[in-house]
């Protein structure tokens, strides 16, 4: 069987059914066995895009997520997308075509060390030598992209392998040594962390996109109400806690509540689970939970202590080992008056937002209290990066686990629209609705013809201030108000761009054209693209500025 043969027969193994990518010579033998595999593939406009749909893909389905470029510019146009999905810690598999292997080496056209490259931003990849490997190395990169912490894997087939026959074992046996992801947690550990939790008197639970990743959320839920613990969330963590449940105080972080970040600087005990600890979570780490003795739970035991110091640290799987510690749990806590509960409340109360819908322009946090309403429950929604980001991470609730898809360690602009498309094929009968900024929108907008081409409809909200707003909010908070090449100009018209693609565009003036235009959108075959004005002058408040704790926040810049 020739290489390319062996690679469709080992993704039609794994159960692939969908593939991104964009072809070129150095991979068209893969296609070629591709063409008639039943595997469906998507044909992107830019590789980076193909990237971020296998990982819109990944975040939703919960399966590996796989794109196929060719190599040199088609391989590194791979990069942002593979180190987007490594510091999400997302399921992806990325195949390349390499030049012929006596060209490796010599500078051949379209040559590029992708293994060389990529080895910083992959969880693993693997140049494959002869044909006789590719069944393996397929079958390797989905199970190390898949278990322990996820991770991108990279496998870079030359176009010669993959010609070339060879005898092929498909044995679902391989040997990874030194490769052993943890899961059971270790049970005295278990049972220190539930002591420590059944004494605490201001307990939280903090939760992390690790929740998300370990469909521990149902584990998460019986907890937090066994214990009668507030859960606030990392940016990542957010949906894995309905936002609608009692117990709920939302985001934490520089751009975090009021009153989820007065909970972790009061608590006395902070359950952490899936969380990496980022400095957009905790501000100066140097502040961070004083009061609080801290319990991880991480099944990457590298994050344990790499940035906060804890007292009892947990390696394992989040969902066996919140099970665990609910079963060494020795009372109810569920009918206990909470004085504790009751001083949150009462805080967040007090720190509600006053309502300021005065003005030429749409308020930002009334269209997403507006678009919350118009939108089923469990919609899917993916967020670029920009300070539509960090509103509708504070103020738009989510309900279920896998249903907030943003670039959270990296930052990715860009990023949204493409795992809009990828989030859709996942969830193929689900309403799939991409908030993002002009500047964002414009980076990856080609992908409107991947939408409308696909036939891959999606919603797409766009913040329209011509500004990039998160650059020109820190310039005048920290740069002294000097604002510069942040004016992205008069240039496009959304509502015409979208329709030149044969989409269908949308202008919002008002909240009940914003209205009209979102239903209309749910009804719509095509992808709809809803352009909504708002001012350059909105800023995202509350903050915590550089070198402070989450409890200095700053109300207005």
């Amino acid at each position: 069987m020739s290489g390319a043969k062996a690679c469709v027969e080992a993704l039609k193994r794994e159960k692939v059914k969908v593939a991104f990518g964009i072809p070129g010579v150095a991979v068209l033998p893969i296609y070629d066995e591709l063409r008639d595999s039943g595997i469906r593939h998507i044909l992107a406009r830019h590789e980076q895009c193909a990237a971020h749909m296998a990982d819109g893909y990944a975040r939703v389905s919960g399966k590996v997520g796989l794109c196929i470029t060719t190599s040199g510019p088609g391989a590194t146009n791979l990069v942002t997308g593979i180190a987007t999905a490594l510091m999400d810690s997302s399921s992806i598999v990325t195949i390349t075509g390499q030049v012929p292997r006596s060209d490796v080496g010599r500078d051949a056209f379209q040559e590029a060390d992708i293994t060389g490259v990529t080895t910083p931003i992959t969880k693993h990849n693997i140049q494959v030598t002869n044909a006789s490997e590719v069944p393996q190395a397929i079958r390797a990169a989905f199970y190390i992209a898949s278990t322990g912490r996820p991770g991108p894997v990279l496998v870079d087939i030359p176009r010669d392998v993959q010609s070339e026959n060879g005898e092929m074992n498909f044995s679902q046996m391989f040997n990874l040594p030194g490769y052993q992801p943890p899961s059971k947690p270790h049970p005295v550990q278990v049972k220190k962390a539930a002591k420590l939790l059944e004494k605490g008197e201001r307990p939280v639970i903090l939760a992390g996109g690790g929740v998300r990743i370990a469909d521990a959320s149902p584990e998460l839920l019986a907890l937090a109400e066994r214990l009668m613990s507030p859960v606030v969330t990392t940016f990542m963590g957010k949906g894995v806690f309905p936002e609608n449940h009692p117990l709920s105080l939302g985001k934490i972080g520089i751009y975090g509540g009021a009153y989820s970040n007065r909970a972790i600087c009061e608590a006395d005990v902070i359950l952490a689970v899936g969380v990496r600890f980022a400095d957009r979570a905790t501000g100066s780490i140097r502040k961070f939970a004083q009061k609080a003795k801290i319990v991880h739970i991480d099944i990457d035991p590298s994050e344990i202590g790499k940035i906060v110091k804890v007292d009892i640290p947990i390696v394992g799987d989040a969902k066996a080992t919140l099970r665990a510690i609910s079963s060494s749990i020795k009372f109810e806590q569920r009918h206990r008056p909470s004085t504790w509960l009751k001083h949150l409340e009462e805080f967040k109360k007090s720190q509600e937002p006053k309502k300021n819908d005065t003005g030429a322009t749409m308020k930002p946090i009334r269209i997403l209290k507006e678009l919350r309403k118009l939108l089923p429950n469990d919609t899917v929604v993916t967020i670029d990066v920009g300070q539509h980001q960090m509103w509708t991470a504070i103020h738009f609730d989510v309900y279920h686990s896998k249903s907030f898809i943003s670039s959270g360690g990296l930052g990715t602009m860009g990023f949204g629209f493409p795992a809009a498309l990828g989030a859709k094929i996942a969830k193929p009968k689900g309403t799939i609705v991409n908030i993002t900024g002009d500047g964002s929108f414009l980076m990856n907008q080609q992908e409107l013809a991947t939408s409308v081409e696909e036939n891959i409809p999606v919603i797409v909200i766009i913040f329209d201030n011509r500004t990039l707003g998160m650059v020109a909010q820190a310039q005048r908070i920290l740069q002294g108000n000097r604002l510069f090449a942040i004016d992205m100009g008069r240039s496009p018209d959304f509502v015409k761009l979208a329709e030149a693609y044969g989409a269908q565009g949308i202008r919002a003036g008002s909240y009940g054209e914003l209205g009209k235009a979102v239903r209309a959108a749910l009804k719509s075959e095509v992808t709809t693209v809803v352009d909504v004005t708002i001012s350059p002058e909105e800023n995202v408040v509350p903050l915590v500025l550089p070198g402070n704790g989450l409890d200095s926040l700053v109300w207005e810049c």
